[in-house]
């Protein structure tokens, strides 16, 4: 098991410093509020992506206009 490039015997002793520092009570509040706060940075980067790939789509679908555009600009000053 690697999570975040430590192993089982490092996240152990993390574990062990963070009960002796917080105590038994305060532990479940704090992994709890520590879950709640990791899923609103999910749920806020899912946001994001979705946000980028729908800006990207509009700019890939309006690209090819505007090439039509440049081509008969082109068009119209070769006939002239």
């Amino acid at each position: 098991m690697n999570i975040f490039g430590m192993g089982l015997p490092e996240m152990a002793v993390i574990a062990i410093i963070a009960l002796l520092i917080f105590g038994p009570k305060k532990l479940p509040e704090i992994g709890t509020s520590l879950g709640k706060a990791i899923r609103g940075f999910q749920d806020a980067t899912k946001d994001f992506e979705k946000e980028l790939k729908k800006e990207v789509n509009q700019m890939e679908a309006a690209k090819p206009e505007e090439g039509d555009r440049a081509e008969a600009k082109t068009e119209e000053t070769t006939e002239v």
